[in-house]
């Protein structure tokens, strides 16, 4: 059975696609550019564009679906903190930025009042000062 989810096991990494992909991806690109400065020809220059193109694909894919992700995470968030926070935190929340919002999902409903005014209140530098705080970790199994 896995070990349960908390702040220093959280992060997860697929390594076909996070290292496999982008190492191969990093091979194409150099030897592509190693060709284009032995034996320049428009065949090498077009090989250097599309290993380039190819980067940007991968790199971008991970970056637009980690946005996704962060904006479904926000609008949960957001539906959970409107359940459970005072009244006094609920009218607070246009004030946290989505980082905030992302790290505050760990956070138990018993402990969440208390970090998001502490949030609020500026004690956290860092997203991750704030996943630290968190004594109750709330696992999302969910993220990728």
């Amino acid at each position: 059975m896995a070990e349960p989810q908390n702040f220093s096991n959280h992060s997860k990494m697929v390594p076909l696609f996070h290292r496999g992909l982008f190492l191969l991806i990093f091979i194409v690109l150099v030897w592509s550019v190693r060709q284009l400065v032995t034996a320049f020809s428009l065949a090498s220059a077009v090989q250097v564009v599309s290993a380039v193109a190819l980067f940007l694909t991968a790199f971008f894919a991970r970056v637009f679906a980690v946005k996704a992700q962060d904006r479904v995470i926000r609008a949960e968030e957001r539906e959970r903190m409107n359940r459970v926070l005072p009244d006094d935190l609920k009218g607070r929340l246009s004030e946290l930025r989505l980082p905030q919002f992302v790290a505050l999902r760990f956070a138990s409903d018993g402990e969440l009042a208390d970090l998001v005014r502490r949030t609020l209140a500026g004690e956290f530098a860092k997203p991750t000062d704030i996943k630290r705080a968190v004594k109750n970790w709330r696992a999302d199994d969910e993220r990728v």
